[in-house]
């Protein structure tokens, strides 16, 4: 199974960033082989859409769950598409969130917000 999660920095140190379609890095732990790789997000500078293209980078990545603050309807219709679970993530770092996901204490992402559109 790959969690991605947001991120600003590239360290399992670092606080997960709190805005998912704008992110500087996503954070791929595959869980079965214990690694951990850093994808730039080639989406964080787009004039718009940044959620939806930011979510094909998670799908493209073959990313099994999204540990995330927050997450627009669009963004969220192309993940749950490509049957991508998303949690909410709590504050804290990469590692905190991937040891809270992997001890089940968090909870699936129920609030989808309707977008930063233009932003």
């Amino acid at each position: 199974m790959i969690v991605a999660l947001p991120m600003d920095e590239k360290s399992l140190a670092a606080i997960v960033a709190n805005n998912f379609g704008r992110a500087t890095y996503y954070l791929f732990y595959d869980m079965e082989n214990d690694t951990v790789s850093f994808i730039n997000n080639t989406a964080a500078m787009s004039r718009g859409g940044a959620g939806i293209k930011a979510a094909q980078i998670i799908v493209d990545n073959k990313a099994d769950v999204l540990l995330t603050p927050r997450c627009g309807e669009n963004a969220a219709d192309v993940l749950l598409e490509s049957k991508i679970e998303i949690y909410r993530s709590i504050e804290g770092t990469a590692q905190t969130n991937i040891d809270a996901f992997k001890a089940g204490k968090l909870q699936p992402l129920s609030e989808i917000h309707p977008g930063l559109h233009g932003h």
